[in-house]
């Protein structure tokens, strides 16, 4: 018997059309939402009726770029063992669509409609999919019942429950269990999780893997950005701070607590939105605070990390930056969440951040692990920066777990991958 939930979903979900012509009008976001999936279908099947007939078919759902980094390497790892699979990707945000729209792995890259039962059908009989992917979340009820009918085996990966999620309400326990019972295979990020799906929602085919995303993490910090290895041979003699991802409430407590280390640290700031107005509202920052800085972009042969900031004003290579890192500050931790820690940590330093990482698991590992420390303002931050920067035993041992963490949870590609793999290896 169906959850309340679910049968009140079913019943109201059809009604989802009229209420975003209602309210596009109303909210920019959601016209363009609506504008974004207007003749999705159409262009869709144009896209698939110039494909050659896939020997096996992999659906890949993500919610938006972060989900999206999760599966790039088991699709990675499976265009190597199986190329003549057929990989495509939906997104739901309007985001993770811009970023990875010319994604090219894949044969089509799409958004996911709204999630109606008449739509739901019509994309599960219009992918024909072998296999659906889901990475971590974005549970459209009618979309996944739709691809179950199809008899594509589905997967979940890189699940995770953390503690305050709604999936751990127990008003929707029911709802829940019913949309975990579609998957085949579950595999989690730790063990913990695994237990959860097992005693909480009655999961049986639940495998703990790992987050995939450090697998990624791990293979691109082997691989030298040319931007990027530039700047390395500037900062060989000096310790340096990289502050990644920063919003402005980050770059309040982050460059006052440096100023007074700035004669041993260097500072290089990546903000999380390279604009120019941004750029220049953090330029103009810097200034009030009587710090001379530079925007990489500008940045010329008399560049001095001893006397100058750098301003990292280019997107794309953050990851590859950190290498140049002594110590790492992640922004976000005091806004919604904290970006991306793995990236920092696999370069083995220590990983500083806000107080707000209660979505990140591998936040909170990190700190567990004593490889990362939260600062919840000004004068912590300038305490931990002090302790790194006048103690390199601390340094250094700080920065060894920080890479133990991250090298003691690779592997989940390898595991997920061999699941897909063999299903197709049966198909053909």
């Amino acid at each position: 018997m169906a959850s309340l939930a679910l049968a009140a979903y079913r019943f109201l979900s059809p009604l989802q059309p009229h209420l975003l012509r209602l309210l596009a009008s109303r909210k920019p976001r959601l016209k363009t939402f609506a504008e974004a999936r207007a003749n999705l279908f159409e262009e869709l099947q144009t896209r698939l009726n110039v494909l050659p007939e896939p020997k096996c078919r992999l659906w890949v759902h993500a919610s938006s770029v972060g989900e999206f980094e999760q599966a790039r390497p088991i699709i990675a790892e499976l265009r190597q063992q199986l190329p003549d699979l057929d990989v495509v990707v939906s997104f739901f945000s309007d985001s993770g669509y811009e970023t990875r729209k010319h994604y090219p792995d894949a044969a089509a890259v799409f958004y996911l409609p709204l999630d109606t039962p008449q739509n739901a059908r019509r994309l599960a009989d219009m992918i024909g999919a072998d296999i659906f992917m889901l990475m971590r979340y974005d549970f459209w009820p009618n979309h996944l019942e739709a691809i179950k009918k199809s008899g594509a085996r589905m997967i979940l990966a890189a699940a995770a429950l953390p503690p305050g999620s709604p999936y751990l309400k127990p008003a929707l326990s029911g709802f829940y269990r019913e949309i975990f019972a579609l998957f085949d295979s579950i595999y989690t990020i730790d063990g913990n999780d695994r237990e959860t799906f097992q005693n909480r929602f009655g999961c049986r085919t639940v495998f703990t893997a790992g987050d995939p995303r450090f697998d990624q993490v791990f293979e691109r910090q082997k691989k030298s950005d040319e931007r990027a290895a530039r700047l390395t041979p500037l900062f060989r003699d000096r310790p340096v701070l990289v502050g990644g991802s920063t919003w402005e409430p980050d770059e309040a407590i982050l460059v006052p607590a440096w100023l007074l280390l700035r004669t041993k640290l260097s500072l290089v700031l990546v903000p999380h939105k390279v604009d120019r107005e941004n750029i220049q509202r953090l330029m103009q920052f810097l200034r009030q605070q009587n710090i001379d800085a530079v925007t990489i972009s500008e940045m010329g042969e008399t560049f001095d990390p001893a006397k100058q900031v750098l301003v990292v004003d280019q997107v794309g290579y953050l990851a590859e930056l950190y290498a140049i890192a002594s110590i790492a500050y992640v922004g976000g931790g005091f806004g919604v969440n904290v970006h991306n820690t793995i990236e920092p940590a696999v370069h083995g330093i220590p990983v500083l951040f806000g107080p707000r990482y209660g979505n990140s698991p591998e936040a909170a590992g990190l700190i567990d692990a004593g490889a990362a420390k939260v600062v919840c303002d000004e004068s912590e931050l300038r305490q931990a920066l002090t302790t790194f920067v006048e103690d390199a035993t601390q340094l250094k041992k700080t920065g060894e777990k920080a890479a133990g963490y991250v090298n003691a949870r690779l592997g989940a590609t390898v595991i997920i991958t061999r699941d897909i793999a063999q299903h197709c290896r049966t198909k053909s």
